[in-house]
């Protein structure tokens, strides 16, 4: 399948419509919009090219239904305002079946109340628990939430006795929202946060903030953040030779941090999809097969995997079987297919959604992974281990 790039000058963000030929009337549309270039474009970019490869590849086995799947697709920039736009487009003009998309949680967000008003099934691709909580009956996501992320660093922080945390975050929608749930988790696992910094997702050094944390008595650093800000807060902790344990959360879960943090990565702790990992999974665990199959296809075409190209497989995938189910593209009957979603193997977990859940994913789908040059390497999460580098790594990998 061939895809038309159209560019249009209109909306600051910019518009990059990737589609099928429209001549064809019968047609499935799934519509999306993603962040595929500005800071989030570590995001979208993988997102739009997973899609595109398994639209061809579904259009080349004989599409769906027996029809042509047609993607039509609307680059962001990741501004959430251009989301709300793209979002009326796809349901008003172009008319789509089913919408994937929202590389942030910001977009996502501004998106919801327009699904729920139009009716139409819609699956984000982002972090925040709150495009779940509380469920709205139109909205499912793929990715863990930020909550399932600090629970599973706080697993490991208690693993290591570690009490005392400071933390810091950026001013994005995915970074707040993060921080709401660390502050709220953090005494179920008896830990005390001890400072508590913030950062512009645009600024180019946090030493400030770090020079701070470095006197607040804490014995472990946690940055909730995504874009280059965490890269930026984890060369400036080793640049001021500060030697605390550092954690971020799955919102750098791909080789574009290590890239961009460099060498100051080595040691940095994070919970993440095991698409990250797939060779180093047992043989019979149920994810494997998927995610090596997703790994292979997408390298093949475009290098390094990222969990973010993953969360649009885990969409796309829940959207198509659920398709498929419900015999139709009727909007109503679509939705509760995918609500009903049960037993499926994506690169975030084993989905099982109900009418309570429209995630669908528990905490023992995060794998706690640890950065040892410039590759992941999976923490034994074992009491006996108490949060020791796995696999050869060692404590500090640095």
């Amino acid at each position: 399948m061939k895809f038309t790039q159209l560019i249009s000058s209109i909306a600051c963000a910019g518009l990059l419509a990737w589609a099928a030929p429209s001549s064809a009337a019968d047609t499935i549309k799934i519509g999306s919009f993603l962040a595929v270039t500005g800071p989030a474009s570590f995001l979208g970019d993988p997102e739009l090219k997973t899609l595109q490869l398994y639209v061809d590849e579904i259009n080349q086995q004989g599409g769906l239904l027996g029809k042509p799947v047609e993607l039509i697709h609307y680059d962001t920039g990741g501004n959430a305002k251009e989301a709300v736009n793209f979002f009326k487009r796809l349901v008003k003009k172009d008319k789509v079946d089913i919408i994937l998309g929202g590389s942030s949680s910001g977009e996502s967000l501004a998106v919801m109340p327009l699904a729920e008003e139009e009716e139409i099934p819609f699956i984000s691709m982002a972090g925040a628990v709150k495009i779940i909580e509380p469920v709205q009956k139109w909205t499912f996501k793929t990715p863990h939430t930020d909550r399932m992320a600090a629970a599973k660093i706080y697993e490991d922080m208690k693993r290591r006795g570690i009490t005392k945390v400071a933390l810091i975050t950026g001013d994005g929608g995915f970074d707040k929202s993060g921080r709401e749930e660390c502050l709220k988790l953090a005494p179920e696992y008896g830990i005390e946060i001890v400072a508590d910094e913030s950062y512009g997702n645009k600024d180019t050094d946090m030493t400030a903030q770090l020079t701070k944390i470095r006197n607040s008595g804490a014995q472990a650093i946690l940055n909730f953040g995504f874009g280059t800000g965490p890269a930026i807060v984890t060369k400036n902790v080793r640049q001021l030779g500060i030697e605390l344990p550092l954690y971020q959360s799955h919102g750098v879960a791909s080789k574009k941090f290590i890239e961009l943090a460099g060498e100051a990565a080595n040691g940095v702790r994070l919970p993440a999809a095991a698409l990250l990992v797939p060779e180093k999974l047992s043989d019979d665990d149920p994810q494997k097969a998927a995610l090596l199959a997703y790994k292979q296809k997408y390298e093949a075409a475009h290098g390094d995997v990222s969990t973010f190209g993953g969360h649009a497989y885990d969409a796309f995938v829940i959207a198509v079987e659920a398709i498929k189910r419900a015999g139709t593209t009727d909007k109503a009957k679509v939705r509760d297919a995918i609500e009903q979603t049960q037993g499926l193997p994506g690169t975030a977990g084993i989905f099982n959604l109900s009418a309570t859940d429209h995630m669908g994913l528990g905490l023992d789908a995060f794998k706690m992974l640890q950065i040892c040059g410039a590759d992941w390497v999976i923490v034994d999460e074992t009491a006996e281990g108490a949060g020791l580098a796995a696999a050869g790594g060692d404590k500090n990998c640095g």
